[in-house]
């Protein structure tokens, strides 16, 4: 279902922003979901777009929410985490939930709109990375002289990669993402080398590295560099012209003052992971494990910066729908 000001504001050609809802959902605490959720849409509003925050309620794919189904998300207590994938058994068996991003690029692109605002994406975890390169480079190396490995030993990073599903997604969806690169808790060189090799372009906006989410930069270097709202449209435009039918992300770093000193960052990271490991956590549970002890460890800190980032994305964001509609 899409709400009549969404559905008017694209029949006129007006410009659009798509909002994930997982981030009220599962995201952040409460209440601090709920008036992100309605700050980040009205930050949308004031550039000149109409947001449109994407979720499911009751077994329904609303396409922009009111009020009472921001409120739903943020402090329902039966709200589930909704994958591309999940979508069918949810709207089948009437369940609400927080839409991700894959859910929110493939839904958003499904129904017309081009661009879209989060914080930061999916991507490769880093310790089930490791493993299974390991055991993938011996194997390359040697396959004649060494023992079969046995994949039972490796069997988080082999039946699952644990690689999230917001890469493959976007690979296949042509939507503009725009986001602060991916949580500096996963392993960012490996989903940096996953994005291209998936074909997904990343543009730098006004950054030649690619962002770290909670720190403005990572090291690692991008091929294109964009300064101005207008020169994202363009390519966007040029993108949609070539039919690539993938996704552009739009790596936008956190504002300076609002990220975390690298110091703090960095040992934040260390002690997230290595309760990861202790705790023997796998799967979807990795990502929102992590985060909880991240928050622990900065003192509250990475709260604020997720804050800042989000409602920085979703006025870049809110900038190029207008300059793409113009």
């Amino acid at each position: 279902m899409i709400t009549a000001e969404v559905r008017a504001q694209m029949t006129a050609g007006g410009p659009v922003v798509a909002l994930e809802s997982t981030l009220i959902s599962h995201g952040l605490p409460y209440p601090h979901n709920l008036t992100l959720a309605r700050d980040t849409e009205r930050i949308v509003r004031s550039a000149g777009a109409v947001p449109a925050t994407i979720g499911v309620l009751d077994g329904v794919v609303r396409i922009g929410l009111d009020d009472a189904a921001l409120v739903a998300l943020a402090a329902g207590v039966d709200v589930v985490k909704l994958s591309a994938r999940d979508l069918g058994p949810a709207l089948a068996t009437g369940r609400t939930g927080g839409t991700t991003i894959s859910a929110t690029a493939h839904l958003a692109a499904t129904a017309g709109i081009r661009v879209f605002a989060t914080g930061g994406l999916g991507g490769v975890h880093r310790r089930e990375h490791r493993r299974l390169s390991r055991a993938e480079d011996e194997l390359a190396r040697a396959p004649e002289a060494i023992e079969p490995v046995d994949r039972g030993e490796h069997r988080d990073a082999a039946s699952t990669r644990d690689v999230s599903a917001d890469l493959d997604t976007l690979a296949r969806t042509p939507i503009a993402v725009v986001c602060s690169g991916v949580k500096s808790l996963l392993d960012v060189p490996a989903t940096v080398e996953r994005l291209e090799s998936l074909g997904i372009l990343v543009l730098g906006y006004r950054t030649d590295e690619f962002p770290g989410f909670y720190v403005p930069g990572t090291g690692i270097r991008l091929d294109w560099r964009v300064e101005e709202p207008e020169s994202v449209a363009a390519v966007l435009r040029a993108a949609a012209a070539m039919n690539t039918g993938r996704a552009t992300v739009v790596a936008n770093p956190i504002p300076r003052e609002f990220g975390l000193e690298r110091e703090l960052h960095d040992r934040a990271v260390a002690e997230a992971l290595a309760a990861a490991a202790a705790a023997g956590v796998t799967g979807k549970a990795v990502t929102p494990f992590l985060l909880q002890r991240f928050l622990e460890a900065t003192g509250g800190a990475s709260l604020a910066a997720n804050i800042a980032l989000v409602k920085s994305n979703a006025e870049l964001a809110a900038r190029i729908a207008v300059a793409l509609a113009d």
